[in-house]
């Protein structure tokens, strides 16, 4: 089960927007959040007044992002006492789109994909080593065995959420942006549930790995690790791309 996210987690889901005045881009931030599971199923969010400051947009703004929440069925406002609006996480998404995407993929673009994935995970992780704090290791920790309980999509969602927590234990809100923002666009692509995400002993020992060089504040090493974990997982997307477009 995917833990509560981290304050530094938190922080980089509700930093203000580059470009204000966009329900779009407000509703895609909220989207990411709720289907990578950072935001968990009943949660309640901030009012609209307080979303509108932490992301630096209009009420209004807000209020028709929520309103494409709700007819995308990912959010529940309910009136009166106690009332507010309500996560309402999606059952675990269909792999098959995902699938067709990697087979539409070049491999130069999927390797792309994996460069500038490892340059911020690299970076977040050597950073988590130095500067991470003991409920920072708590929630890595955690984040590492939810990836163990977890099989299918599920194992899926609890990867994106490690890689996450790696970067707010980085201490660095731009790495953390960054990371959420690969998370949405290439998470599901690049952590499909194929290889030891099939294994979750397998999975939790690499990611077990990575958390005690963080803990042990080796850089290099988290780095090395992270970057060999992202390597391993472009190699077994090549793979499975070269058999999808030739069965």
């Amino acid at each position: 089960m995917v833990k509560r996210m981290s304050h530094g987690a938190r922080a980089a889901l509700f930093a203000p927007l580059d470009q204000t005045g966009r329900a779009e881009a407000v509703t895609r931030r909220l989207v990411d959040a709720i289907t990578l599971g950072l935001l968990a199923d009943a949660e309640q969010l901030p009012t609209e007044t307080e979303l509108a400051a932490q992301f630096g947009v209009s009420t209004v703004t807000v209020r028709e992002a929520l309103v494409a929440l709700r007819q995308h069925g990912l959010v529940e406002t309910r009136r009166g006492r106690g009332g507010g609006s309500f996560v309402r996480a999606p059952a675990d998404s269909p792999v098959a789109p995902w699938r067709e995407r990697l087979r539409a993929v070049s491999l130069a673009d999927l390797r792309d994909v994996g460069d500038h994935y490892i340059a911020v995970a690299g970076a977040a992780a050597r950073l988590a080593a130095e500067r991470s704090s003991a409920e920072d290791l708590v929630r890595l920790e955690l984040a590492a065995e939810d990836i163990r309980a977890a099989t299918g999509p599920a194992a899926s969602r609890a990867e994106r959420h490690f890689h996450l927590e790696v970067a707010a234990a980085a201490q660095s809100p731009r790495l953390t942006h960054q990371e959420l923002l690969l998370q949405g666009e290439q998470g599901g692509l690049l952590w499909l549930p194929i290889g030891h995400r099939d294994d979750p002993e397998a999975g939790y020992a690499v990611h077990g790995a990575i958390v005690g060089a963080i803990a042990r504040g080796d850089g290099d090493l988290a780095r090395t690790l992270t970057e060999e974990h992202i390597l391993d997982a472009i190699d077994r997307l090549a793979v499975l791309h070269l058999e999808l477009i030739d069965p």
